[in-house]
């Protein structure tokens, strides 16, 4: 075989990354190889920074070049991977087989969160895409409710050797919430690591297969599961919801100064801002600024953020989500066009 870039990369295909169970070339991990006579140099990016690792790839890489072409003086450079989030999905050991993950938080209860969580999962789905959704609002799991599906439960399945739970369906969407694990009359009083350990199951241990999208509802406010779950899963961009009320501005702000955090570092696609105006069903061309009038938009404008939709305050709205089929599948376009304006803005927001 003759020494060339080819016959390296050739070679180097029996190197296996160790976390991400594939070759190094098919990863393309494998950079800015160079060739001068007998003199081989590349660079080669790991998924597991630490020394030890390193070493084990570095040792694997001069083993089969040295193997085939004994002769070449070889110098390989090791670099780690880009953080998680920032990954190409294949490079990833967390949910390799999802392209968005998606995180839609809120500073407070009670803006509707969960509302247009659900909408946004729904609309996707009817956009043709593959779509996920976890429920990590752990202390109030209300997706059961909104797909109607309360009394199902997530069946497990044996792949690999492996028992997997798999999630429920509904509207196009697969789905899991604690709510499945718990009785609708029960509180869930869980401390931070409990909780936390149990929404880490839900991704590790449920089969999701490919997805175009998971939609993450998270739990309202700030604290530790947020922060275990954004720093843990490779997230590609999170959403915040907010009425425009200045008391839940105030909180909303600080939720996207959370993602904007250094050890977070996760891109705000934009606000939704939900029950913007109340618009009564026998004057449909009439609004009435109940909450204030575009203080979510004046606060994207204030920290540089898109404005991804403002969803009206329609009593069709709350009845569609307690009898669980969400707003989005109805047929009646004054209700639906402002949600699929949102899903839209939100795949828009991805490729920006």
């Amino acid at each position: 075989m003759n020494l060339s870039k080819e016959s390296i990369l050739k070679t180097l295909e029996n190197v296996i990354e160790p976390d991400l169970k594939k070759d190094i070339v098919a990863l393309g991990l494998v950079s800015e190889l160079n060739i001068t006579e007998n003199n081989v140099s590349f660079k080669v990016s790991v998924n597991n920074p630490a020394m030890h690792n390193k070493k084990r790839i570095e040792e694997a890489c001069l083993f089969q070049i040295q193997r085939v072409f004994p002769e070449t003086n070889v110098t390989v450079t090791i670099e780690p991977l880009p953080q998680t989030n920032l990954r190409d999905p294949k490079l990833r050991t967390v949910l390799p087989g999802v392209k968005h993950i998606i995180a839609v938080s809120s500073g407070k209860g009670g803006v509707g969160k969960s509302t247009i969580t659900a909408n946004l999962a729904v609309g996707l789905a009817q956009k043709g895409f593959k779509v996920g959704l976890i429920d990590a609002d752990i202390y109030g799991p209300s997706m059961p409710l909104m797909f109607d599906v309360v009394y199902e439960k997530p069946k497990v399945k044996e792949i690999d050797g492996k028992n997997y739970m798999l999630p429920v369906e509904s509207y196009g969407v697969n789905m899991l919430s604690i709510g499945f694990f718990a009785d609708s009359n029960q509180a869930i009083a869980w401390r931070g690591p409990m909780a936390t350990k149990a929404l880490t199951q839900m991704v590790n241990d449920v089969y999701w297969g490919e997805l175009d999208y998971m939609i993450l509802d998270l739990p309202p406010g700030t604290g530790d599961i947020h922060l275990s779950l954004v720093q843990n899963l490779p997230l590609s961009g999170a959403i915040v919801v907010s009425t425009p009320q200045p008391i839940a501005l105030a909180d909303a702000k600080k939720g996207i100064a959370m993602f904007r955090l250094p050890s977070i570092n996760v891109k705000v696609l934009g606000i939704v801002e939900n029950m913007s105006w109340f618009t009564p069903e026998e004057l449909p061309d009439n609004k009435y600024y109940i909450f204030g009038k575009d203080g979510a938009v004046q606060l994207a404008e204030q920290l540089n953020v898109s404005v991804l939709g403002q969803i009206p305050l329609i009593q069709s709205i709350r009845e569609a989500a307690d009898v669980g089929r969400p707003v989005v599948l109805q047929e009646n376009e004054n209700l639906t066009k402002p949600f699929n304006e949102m899903v839209d803005n939100v795949i828009k927001s991805l490729v920006q």
